[in-house]
């Protein structure tokens, strides 16, 4: 039987590479974000389909929803991965700066979540996953904005894989602690050390495996760093 998964917040890195890995394992893939324009290449590649979404919109969010429920086949697998990320002293941080960054790291998780859990329960499973930060275990300096949404998202997860999992809806919080190799940002591996960089096909291999797994063994949350990085 043909599996069907949604990634939000798709793109470049992480998120592309969990689509290619996906449609390779045999599964039909959805791809959300807030200018689908974007993602017509990774369309073709993966032979899926680009919806807009802006996930801090309550409307935006059902409404994706409801067009998936016309046509696309029941969802297996919701990955939510958008976040926005600023920094700078906390006395001088704009509000309405950081209310944009929770809504969309945070409170638009909680959207989706809340939108595919409904669908999952209804059919008795599901999986729901969630790409993390360093900042979802660790506040740093000049950085409160992306901490507060990354730990409300870890929050989230944590709080729903107590209560889904018995009744078997997979939940899932990745913390992605380290920089994933990108060339477009000029995060590329050097010599003298090696695989310093978190490979985005690795990590892609991490949420397959987590998705496959059984019931009986199911993680609710996996930190993933390259070998050079510090705890």
């Amino acid at each position: 039987m043909t599996r069907h998964a949604l990634i939000v917040g798709a793109g470049s890195g992480i998120s592309a590479a969990f689509a290619r890995a996906l449609a390779e394992d045999g599964t039909t893939v959805a791809l959300a974000a807030r200018n689908p324009d974007k993602l017509a290449g990774l369309v073709e590649e993966t032979g899926g389909r680009a919806l807009a979404c802006d996930v801090s919109d309550r409307a935006s969010v059902e409404a994706m929803f409801s067009q998936l429920d016309g046509d696309f086949g029941p969802l297996d697998l919701v990955h939510y991965n958008p976040s926005r990320r600023f920094s700078g002293p906390l006395v001088e941080l704009d509000p309405d700066d950081v209310l944009s960054a929770l809504k969309i790291t945070a409170y638009g998780g909680f959207l989706v979540a809340q939108q595919a859990a409904r669908r999952m329960l209804e059919r008795g499973e599901g999986a729901i996953f969630f790409t993390g930060a360093s900042a979802s275990v660790k506040g740093y300096a000049k950085s409160a904005p992306f901490a507060m949404g990354k730990f409300a998202l870890r929050g989230l997860a944590q709080s729903m894989a107590r209560e889904l999992h018995p009744q078997n809806v997979h939940i899932a919080h990745f913390v992605i602690d380290g920089g994933v190799r990108s060339e477009a940002r000029g995060r590329v591996d050097s010599p003298d050390t090696p695989d310093a960089w978190l490979d985005p096909a690795a990590i892609a291999d991490t949420y397959l495996h987590v998705f496959n797994q059984p019931r009986s063994v199911w993680t609710w949350e996996v930190e993933l760093r390259p070998w050079v990085e510090r705890f």
